[in-house]
């Protein structure tokens, strides 16, 4: 880049050609470079760059000094050197160059170089153009006085172009970290949604929604440049993506609970019907009213549990001519009249299967008591199994299985005469005795 010192005159130096009349001597003409003011009585520089026309050919750009021009390289810059001087004495100056004859308008001794006035002993001293109010500087430009002339500062936020101050476009420079809109004299830095300027008002830092307030319903997770809403287990969220709405677990399974399922607020909960208890929070378990003592029967009855409620039996429960010899065993005496065909014994046992049972299903397992020596055993359903739901399956020769044939749903309830008989052939011996078993089917399938 090329940098000049001082200023280099073109044309002559500043004169004036001096004329004697009878009542004083005048100027008339001036050196090149110069022009004659005649209401000033001075002469006054000419400005080549305005007056000549394409002053300075090619990408040359034209600067104006005292008596000249000068046609310099745009990338060139030109220091004043304030030590040089014109021909007039006075320092050259880069500043607005005014008349010098507006300066000083009752000036007595027109030889003081420009920017300065005389002084009673005749020196010349700088006039403070800025304090005078004989600047040219525009409204909206600080006048700075400089010895010989003035200043035109531009506002901050501003740069002068010539007599002009032009706005200066900050955002050109990339100092916001997101968005920047330029404004006359100055700039402002804006954030992408999510962000607030930090201290230094030009970086964006996060912005922690959750601790301002945001519209979140139940949890609120701030996140970079923004920030999720999340629900309480048990609810979901909502289309607004802020609000929260119940779950409805029940719709979802038929299995969630053993019997019935009901939604809550957040949750849902299980239930079971009378007779029944939660175990854990979806199973419902028979509550056995017998072993509880919630059951309401007499001293004379026994009570027995089935699912979902339980039943009161007489402990006597035996016919003639069966005598009870237990709280649920009746005998037939062979000695007594009427039971030389009856089975001998007869035992009265109860039980409770759940409805729907799959099927086939071992349900009860007949046991013998007793066995006599080359004796052997046979098992039959004698009575209660008229629509053929049982069988018996024998196991050997001292017990046998009773078996679910068909699936029952209750309520129901079933009364069954199991006859185990037996014969020995070698003493010639034969009998038999009856487990009279009732069965009671619940109402459910648990």
């Amino acid at each position: 880049m090329l940098v000049l010192w001082g200023w280099l005159l073109v044309s002559g130096i500043r004169a004036a050609i001096c004329q004697e009349t009878a009542e004083a001597v005048t100027y008339t003409e001036c050196t090149d470079g110069y022009e004659w003011h005649n209401e000033r009585q001075q002469c006054k520089d000419i400005d080549e760059c305005e007056t000549i026309p394409d002053a300075c050919k090619g990408d040359l750009k034209c600067i104006n000094h005292y008596g000249g021009y000068l046609c310099l390289p745009r990338s060139a810059s030109v220091i004043p050197n304030n030590e040089a001087q014109d021909a007039g004495g006075r320092p050259q100056d880069l500043g607005p160059d005014p008349d010098p004859q507006s300066l000083y308008p009752d000036a007595q001794d027109p030889t003081c170089p420009q920017g300065y006035g005389s002084n009673a002993e005749g020196l010349c001293l700088d006039v403070d153009e800025c304090e005078l109010d004989i600047h040219s500087c525009q409204p909206s430009q600080e006048c700075v006085n400089t010895p010989g002339g003035f200043d035109c500062k531009c506002p901050e936020g501003y740069r002068r172009v010539g007599t002009e101050c032009i706005d200066i476009n900050e955002c050109r420079f990339r100092y916001c970290q997101h968005h920047c809109v330029n404004s006359p004299g100055t700039f402002t830095c804006q954030c992408e949604p999510g962000f607030m300027l930090g201290p230094d008002n030009r970086s964006c830092v996060d912005v922690n929604e959750c601790e301002m307030g945001a519209p979140c319903q139940q949890k609120c997770f701030n996140t970079f440049g923004s920030f999720l809403c999340r629900c309480d287990q048990g609810y979901e969220l909502s289309a607004d993506g802020q609000r929260c709405q119940d779950i409805d677990e029940c719709s979802y399974s038929n299995y969630l609970c053993h019997y019935q399922c009901v939604n809550e607020p957040g949750r849902f909960s299980c239930v079971c019907p009378e007779g029944y208890q939660l175990l854990g929070t979806r199973i419902c378990q028979d509550v056995n009213e017998c072993e509880s003592g919630e059951h309401l029967c007499s001293e004379s009855q026994t009570c027995t549990n089935k699912h979902g409620g339980y039943q009161c039996v007489e402990k006597n429960r035996c016919q003639p001519p069966y005598v009870q010899v237990a709280d649920n065993r009746c005998l037939c005496p062979s000695t007594t009249p009427g039971c030389q065909d009856e089975p001998s014994s007869v035992v009265h046992r109860y039980m409770s299967i759940t409805s729907d049972r799959s099927v086939p299903s071992d349900i009860f397992q007949i046991q013998a008591t007793s066995i006599y020596p080359g004796a052997y055993n046979t098992f039959r359903i004698k009575s209660g199994d008229e629509q053929g739901e049982f069988y018996i399956r024998q196991i050997n020769n001292i017990s046998a299985m009773l078996v679910l044939a068909k699936q029952v749903a209750g309520l129901r309830e079933f009364t069954l005469d199991l006859e185990m008989a037996t014969v020995n052939p070698l003493m010639s011996y034969k009998s038999s005795s009856v487990l009279r078993l009732t069965i009671f089917v619940g109402a459910y399938s648990f």
